[in-house]
């Protein structure tokens, strides 16, 4: 069993920067890509960024050149480095270890909120 928990979120001004980080717990040998997702009020979770046990990674259009996502495995950690944030950011945010065998993990949620 893996547990994944998350820090980092917060209340920012519009332009300002946050890092969001996930720490997995437990064995992850299965795991073969991690990622964070978030959610608006109203509206589905959607995958923010997401990174490969490879090392590859994949954005959201409307975060690319924004957000950065990475890995330190040593930590068993990712991280979401979030810059020039903007109020249609402002989210619960959720990471997501996933791997084989249909298994998958998320984290508790972290809410960040963007004022104009």
């Amino acid at each position: 069993q893996v547990q994944l928990v998350e820090s980092g979120g917060g209340l920012v001004q519009a332009g300002g920067s946050l890092r969001l980080s996930c720490a997995a717990s437990g064995s992850i040998s299965s795991i073969n890509a991690m990622g964070w997702y978030r959610q608006a009020p109203g509206k589905q979770r959607e995958l923010v960024a997401s990174i490969s046990s490879g090392g590859n990674t994949n954005y959201l259009d409307s975060v690319k050149g924004r957000f950065t996502i990475s890995r330190d495995m040593a930590r068993n950690t990712i991280y979401l480095q979030m810059n020039s944030l903007k109020p249609e950011d402002t989210a619960a945010y959720y990471c997501r270890w996933w791997g084989t065998r249909l298994v998958e993990y998320w984290g508790q949620g972290t809410q960040v909120t963007v004022s104009s």
